[in-house]
């Protein structure tokens, strides 16, 4: 039976509710961790950068996400769907679990008016098996009281319960019919022939703040859970129930009656990256500008002539500070300092630092410092400063904009000597590690744990020689056994077998860096790469220090290693290389695109595109098409995923530049997979270059 008059339905808020303006109050996440009511979508947004985690759980399912505000209308969602069905024989888990990943995107077109609802539509399963496959169009309303109403209409698997003929059909008579849920499996490419096809059934429902952390709804599902009724559990009813409680104001207990017969319980937290967890002011306080007419300061500081007390000295007040002197030179009136920054995430404050400790070091008659920022033992970006300035804007209102237009920025030049004796040097570390591993089909997450000894030795600037040896000590990830299935060299779906070794030389190279020509980097490096792969490699990165765009050229020939990683090596060699283009784009945003041969032999491009934020988070995603078709790479069609890094300082408030990086991807297959290369020259100097001074001058100051 054809309903006419449906899409009508979508507008009915906007005609019968009272004005009532939009909710400041945060919205409520569905199971599926995007703004909703219990199951189902509603027209809400999270907060801009919002990063949000949701798990829940009943009956024979656990469901897992994360929500991304992208833009103040885009979400983006990432599922996790664990269902698990029961043998006949009572058994708790079977044959025919299903561990389900996806995608999907929600995009409010319309914000709240004083008459007017708002409105959004979504998909659901763009990059997954089809199980979950569906599309909305949503409108929600506030009400007097704290009262949210919602009503949409939904398409594909939000249609299977009381679903009706299509009515986007009377205009566009191609969207009438629409394949069986399930039937469209084409792993990990995009569903998009079936959007907003076949028949469409109404949700809706009402949520009600009742008071500053409860939270209660009631909806009517469209989801009759067609692949899951009768097995996971039992769909009595279409009706849920339930209730939020704010643990605080990040995180949410939940508990809910679902589809008549189950209890599910729900937590959700909620992360803005902008907002840091604890306040500014943990760091050390910063030197003090030493002004030169101090008598008793000028008559403190060493001779001009007396450089190497300058250089000890200076050198030991900086490494007070997180700051490593590389070398110093002074001659007509010019002292050129070269430092390395291990400590501060914007270099802009690792600069103001120094040229702090240079006022109070320096000989009177020194009136510029060129500050050299060093990565890696290459001089990346050169800072003119002013000592006149210092003295002049330190308490001034406007200070750190009068540095920043009275001192000049750019490319560095090689040309100072290291100071004597900092090399050779010798630094290691123990410490612990844990190692996850997400979505085997046989378990969801695996994990390994223990500790870790790396060292690095440099016998002169530039020249590195380190390794990394793990000795697991508990976990589970050495206890897959699937074996691998792939038509292609198995450069990386036997990743399970490197996992067993124990202990592991996840690394043992030798590096060189050096600059072979002006905005050019270069590097060179042999070894046992990386825990898979041994071998030599070469990169070439021309990157002006004031420029958005920088280019780079990586060969490598490699040998696959053994699994034990150890130093035996396997019958498989190859050649791979890439021509990469890195664009930042402003306003947080970059990109990346890598076009050349993969260690499968397979070619292909990858393009990456991923959001930074000025205390240091990122969030990415990335995407590799290869000549490789999909039904010979296998689950998953195409190499995809989500970086994910978080700034230790962001969780401790003090100044590091640690990171915690982490890497999701559906699967990990053959086709499209890279080198893991330690310290590629674009990573390695993009934090020290003009632009990237430009960008966190704000922290010149601090």
């Amino acid at each position: 039976m054809r309903l006419r008059g449906t899409v009508s339905a979508l507008t009915v808020l906007s005609l019968v509710c009272a004005p009532v303006a939009a909710q400041d109050a945060a919205p409520g996440l569905n199971t599926y961790a995007m703004p909703g009511l219990v199951e189902m979508p509603d027209a809400g947004s999270l907060a801009r950068d919002d990063l949000a985690y949701s798990l829940s759980v009943f009956r024979n399912t656990i469901r897992h996400g994360v929500a991304y505000q992208l833009t103040d209308r885009l979400t983006f969602g990432l599922r996790y769907n664990l269902s698990y069905f029961p043998t006949s024989d009572g058994k708790a888990f079977g044959s025919e679990d299903n561990f389900d990943r996806s995608f999907g995107l929600h995009y409010r077109l319309l914000n709240e008016g004083t008459y007017r609802p708002a409105l959004a539509v979504g998909i659901n399963d763009l990059l997954g098996t089809g199980r979950f496959e569906s599309e909305y169009l949503v409108a929600t309303k506030s009400l007097p009281g704290g009262v949210t109403a919602t009503a949409g209409l939904g398409w594909g698997r939000l249609a299977s319960a009381g679903g009706f003929s299509n009515p986007l059909a009377d205009v566009f008579s191609g969207l009438s019919d629409r394949d069986a849920l399930g039937d469209n499996n084409t792993i990990g490419e995009f569903n998009s022939p079936q959007w907003f096809q076949g028949d469409a059934a109404l949700f809706g429902g009402v949520a009600w703040q009742a008071t500053d952390t409860l939270r209660l709804a009631v909806e009517r599902s469209s989801d009759a859970y067609p692949l899951e009724d009768g097995r996971a559990f039992d769909v009595r009813s279409q009706y849920n129930f339930g209730a939020q409680y704010a643990l605080s104001d990040r995180a949410t207990l939940g508990a809910a009656w679902l589809y008549g017969s189950e209890a599910a319980v729900t937590f959700s937290y909620q992360i803005n990256p902008n907002e840091p967890r604890n306040p500014s002011g943990l760091e050390t306080a910063p030197p003090p500008v030493v002004v030169r007419s101090a008598v008793a300061a000028d008559a403190a500081r060493p001779a001009a002539a007396d450089l190497p007390a300058i250089r000890a000295e200076t050198a030991a007040r900086l490494d007070e500070i997180g700051i490593v002197l590389h070398g110093l030179t002074v001659g007509d009136g010019v002292a050129r300092v070269e430092i390395e920054n291990r400590e501060y995430q914007r270099s802009a404050q690792a600069v103001g630092r120094t040229a702090r400790v240079l006022t109070a070091m320096l000989p009177a008659q020194v009136a510029r410092f060129d500050i050299v920022l060093i990565a890696d033992a290459l001089p990346v970006s050169s800072t003119q400063i002013s000592r006149a300035d210092l003295e002049t804007y330190q308490y001034a209102y406007d200070n750190a904009w009068a540095m920043q237009t009275r001192s000049a920025r750019g490319d560095a030049v090689p040309g100072t000597d290291p100071l004597p004796g900092l090399y050779p040097r010798f630094t290691y570390a123990l410490s612990p590690y844990v190692a996850p591993s997400f979505f085997d089909p046989d378990a969801p997450l695996r994990v390994s744990a223990g500790v870790a000894l790396s060292a690095e030795w440099e016998p002169l600037a530039g020249l590195t020689f380190g390794g990394v040896v793990r000795k697991p000590l508990l976990g589970n990830l050495d206890d897959a056994t699937r074996e691998s299935t792939s038509v292609l060299p198995r450069v990386r779906s036997e990743a399970y077998l490197y996992d067993k070794a124990d202990p592991a030389l996840e690394r043992l190279t030798g590096a060189y860096n050096f600059r072979p020509a002006p905005r050019v980097y270069a590097r060179i490096n042999a070894g046992l790469l990386e825990s898979m792969f041994g071998g030599v490699a070469g990169e070439v990165l021309w990157y002006p220090s004031g420029s958005r765009f920088a280019m780079g050229v990586e060969v490598a020939h490699v040998v696959q290693r053994g699994f034990d990683q150890d130093f035996s090596f396997r019958d498989y060699e190859v050649t791979t290389g890439h021509v990469s283009g890195y664009w930042d784009m402003g306003a947080g945003y970059h990109s990346q695109l890598d076009v050349g041969r993969y260690l499968a032999g397979d070619t292909g491009a990858t393009l990456t595109v991923k959001r930074e934020f000025e205390n240091g988070w990122s969030l990415g995603l990335f995407a590799t098409l290869t000549d490789v078709p999909f039904d010979d790479f296998g689950e998953g069609s195409f190499d995809k995923g989500v970086m994910l890094t978080v700034p230790v300082g962001w969780v401790t408030g003090q100044s590091t530049r640690a990171t915690s990086d982490f890497t999701l991807r559906p699967v990990q297959r053959d086709g499209g997979a890279r080198l893991n290369l330690d310290g590629r020259l674009y990573d390695a100097v993009r934090a020290e270059t003009a632009v990237e001074l430009d960008d966190g001058w704000g922290r010149f100051w601090r």
